[in-house]
């Protein structure tokens, strides 16, 4: 695998950054201790209810982080030197996606883990819910990649600023139904909705994958095509 070395080297870059690290791994969590008391007021903030959300905040701040490590490395000379290398542009997307992936798993783990202490009662299949999760925070990296891709370093944070949104108002915290049928309508044409349907389907009413292959299949294509731009929009740069 010829993007191992840059991958690496981004690895390093990654844990370098501490704040950006621990902020990835440690705010999500917090969040949810902060939340989960008012439901014992508000069912919706219930830690079953919660945790898919979080973990959706979670990836979020994962977004962002790759998309401003390849903006910088964009703007800076380093990427322009490595571009001289016999890598292709999914080699680039690769190495500069890889480093998230762990990270994300970690989010997973601590979420869901806190998210019992504090009272998750889980019905279904806790593994297809990390499946549906892993898929989704794929997509929030190849998110990141199309935003490394196509903006300036000082241009990310408007997109991450987007996405969290779009995150939040696709029932990160809250059930959509209570904002009417056209703005349900509008929030699942993005994958978000649907992953946060699929995982709650799974936690709270114990259903198998046939009764969520729908949503499945949305979060799945998404992310397929956010990394599908994130390679076309690489080389697009790289032959600039």
């Amino acid at each position: 695998m010829r993007f191992m070395g840059l991958a690496k080297r981004n690895f390093k870059e990654m844990f370098l950054d501490y704040l950006s690290l621990g902020l990835a791994i440690a705010f999500p969590p917090v969040l949810l201790l902060i939340l989960s008391p008012i439901g014992r007021l508000e069912s919706s903030f219930t830690p079953t209810n919660l945790a898919p959300g979080i973990a959706l905040f979670g990836f979020v701040m994962l977004q962002f982080s790759s998309a401003m490590i390849l903006a910088k490395d964009r703007d800076s000379a380093f990427l322009s030197r490595l571009l001289t290398a016999p890598l292709r542009a999914n080699d680039f997307i690769s190495a500069y996606s890889l480093p998230y992936i762990p990270v994300a798993l970690i989010q997973m783990v601590l979420i869901f883990a806190l998210a019992a202490l504090l009272g998750l009662e889980i019905t279904g299949n806790l593994g297809l819910v990390f499946l549906v999760l892993f898929i989704m925070s794929m997509g929030y990296i190849g998110l990141g990649m199309v935003a490394g891709s196509l903006f300036t370093y000082k241009q990310v944070p408007g997109f991450y600023t987007a996405v969290l949104l779009l995150t939040i108002f696709s029932g990160a915290w809250f059930d959509l139904a209570v904002f009417g049928s056209v703005f349900q309508s509008i929030m699942n044409v993005f994958p978000f909705a649907h992953a946060l349907d699929a995982t709650r389907d799974v936690v709270v009413n114990g259903v198998g994958f046939s009764d969520i292959a729908i949503d499945f299949y949305w979060v799945l294509g998404y992310t397929l095509v956010f990394f599908t731009l994130g390679i076309f929009l690489f080389r697009r740069r790289m032959v600039e």
